[in-house]
């Protein structure tokens, strides 16, 4: 299944996400979003911790305003 990283403050979508199968890191900084197929991050600090500055070789996605289904929703569509 898909590796995808996911901010540690976004619990209840890193739930979600690993009851749908998928196998979910915490995204700490830099290093951690290298080999995920996707990313999920608050949206807050998103270049501050070097993510969206395309380290990650997949889709980064603003979990801002989204509930945990949307935003497993969007990676399930950016991973077809």
């Amino acid at each position: 299944m898909a590796k995808i990283g996911v901010e540690p403050s976004l619990t209840d979508v890193q739930e979600a996400l690993r009851e749908r199968g998928y196998n979910v890191v915490p995204l700490r900084g830099e290093q951690d979003a290298r080999g995920c197929d996707c990313c999920v991050i608050t949206g807050l600090d998103a270049n501050i911790a070097g993510i969206h500055n395309i380290v990650a070789s997949g889709p980064v996605i603003e979990a801002s305003g989204l509930t945990a289904e949307e935003i497993c929703q969007k990676v399930e569509e950016k991973l077809r």
